[in-house]
């Protein structure tokens, strides 16, 4: 492996790192009705679990109401008891088989403890990133070992990937308070 394949390789983990907090950061509730709002909710449906968009269309018809059309009316119920216990604390309201989600406004204490989530999330990707730095550490070590590399050229890729991970970590906390801004805007 040289050190495009390398960098290239790097670069791909950490973009995934970037666009796994993104999907998270969409699941926080901003006070603002979106899809992307349910889109970590899965529903026991025909001996699994699948996700809420494969059973039912989700729409917004206000700013502060989603609404699942849920295709199986016997799923109704089981739609309804996902999103009731999942961590978004919605409280669904059936009728037939559409489900109306009010979105009530955030409290100022509801708001910090989305911020603190949001923060734990951060970190858990920049813990991944570490992660990944770390694996591109040690095979520019075992390139020197196997003499594929100078000592010279190792600290040279070295600098590179430690380059490469201080940008992912500045997109994170540019993401961060983006989203803490979104959080706490009434």
């Amino acid at each position: 492996m040289d050190i495009n394949e390398l960098k290239a390789n790097i670069t791909a983990r950490m973009e995934k790192t970037l666009d796994a907090l993104g999907r998270s950061f969409t699941g926080l509730r901003t006070g603002r009705a979106t899809t992307a709002l349910l889109d970590n909710i899965f529903v026991e449906a025909y001996g699994s679990t699948v996700p809420l968009n494969q059973v039912g269309n989700v729409s917004v018809p206000e700013s502060r109401m989603l609404s699942v059309s849920v295709w199986d009316k016997g799923l109704a119920k089981n739609v309804e008891k996902a999103i009731r216990e999942s961590a978004l604390g919605l409280n669904p309201m059936s009728d037939g088989n559409l489900i109306r989600i009010p979105i009530p406004p955030l409290s100022e204490e509801r708001r910090i403890e989305l911020v603190r989530i949001a923060g734990k999330y951060a970190e858990e990707s920049k813990i991944s990133i570490r992660n990944i730095r770390r694996d591109g550490m040690d095979e520019i070590k075992e390139m020197e070992k196997r003499s594929e590399i100078s000592e010279d050229e190792k600290h040279e890729y070295e600098e590179v990937i430690q380059k490469i991970t201080d940008a992912m970590i500045a997109k994170i906390d540019e993401h961060l308070k983006s989203k803490e801004q979104e959080i706490k805007q009434v």
